[in-house]
């Protein structure tokens, strides 16, 4: 039932940018609008198809064999095994940042990532706490939903840095003049951060529940997150584009924001997510 919700959520945020692409092609005339509707069909397509290629690609990671990682191998065999679902591909991301994602448009096409941070950071334990978070949003299917999220909103970064790069002093009728591209530069990132917000918070809460029942050892995972959030905020990772656009997928926030820049972040809480995990353990 919650991969059905997330695969109609994941139609309507298609629908959604598709308009706002075929909006800002307005701003520049029929032109635009010819221009604005091949864009959005291609995104859908690539966001569809290959959006986790985005992620992997940002990390820098590569497959590894069973032979490279034995551990990592079979905790993510174990527990896919427990919860009989395929078993997802296996990738390593040489980051000295300490983090987990998992990407794919569905359990049978699906990767988890592991930098190798995270692998210096955490014992065996916690590591399986880590993967089966992981796992329990690839069997909801919230990778989809997240993959496409990440690829729009690189999307809109990119339809705004283009308006930039269009020549000013155009009439009205030939094309956008400079409020309509300052209403670009704002309502851009703008409207990246809000698909970002929409799909990550509560997903994280319910993929901390599912891992920790999927181990039977919510404490564990409660462990490895009071870990991951000394590890980010020692050592998070730069703040570029291609990097930022891909943190929503992130078992831990990997920009270790604080305070006010906390009410934009990608994640809920640390300390409200180890909390619920007590409870859950108690």
């Amino acid at each position: 039932m919650h991969g059905r919700h997330n695969g109609t959520r994941t139609a309507l945020l298609l629908g959604l940018m598709s308009a706002l692409i075929m909006g800002v092609g307005s701003v520049f005339g029929s032109t635009g609008v010819l221009l604005a509707l091949l864009v959005a069909i291609g995104l859908n397509g690539f966001a569809y198809w290959r959006s986790d290629t985005l992620s992997l690609r940002a990390m820098r990671a590569r497959p590894v064999s069973e032979f490279e990682a034995p551990e990592l191998y079979r905790v993510v065999r174990e527990l896919s095994t427990a919860a009989r679902r395929p078993m997802p591909r296996v990738y390593l991301s040489p980051t000295d940042a300490p983090n987990a994602f998992a990407t794919g448009r569905s359990p049978r096409h699906a990767t988890v990532c592991c930098t190798r941070g995270i692998l210096r950071l955490l014992d065996e334990r916690e590591l399986r706490g880590v993967i089966a978070h992981e796992l329990s949003h690839i069997h909801n299917r919230d990778i989809l939903l997240a993959s496409v999220a990440g690829c729009l909103a690189s999307a809109v970064m990119l339809l705004v840095h283009l308006a930039w790069l269009l020549p000013f002093g155009r009439t009205e009728e030939d094309g956008p003049g400079l409020v309509e591209l300052l209403l670009l530069a704002v309502l851009g990132p703008l409207a990246a951060t809000v698909i970002r917000l929409a799909v990550s918070r509560s997903r994280e809460y319910g993929a901390d529940a599912a891992g920790a029942r999927l181990t039977g050892d919510p404490l564990a995972l409660a462990s490895a997150l009071r870990k991951l959030d000394v590890g980010t905020s020692r050592l998070p990772l730069p703040g570029e584009p291609r990097l930022r656009t891909a943190s929503h997928l992130m078992i831990a926030n990997p920009f270790g924001c604080t305070g006010r820049r906390g009410l934009f972040a990608t994640h809920p809480p640390m300390k409200e997510r180890i909390a619920r995990l007590e409870r859950m353990g108690s």
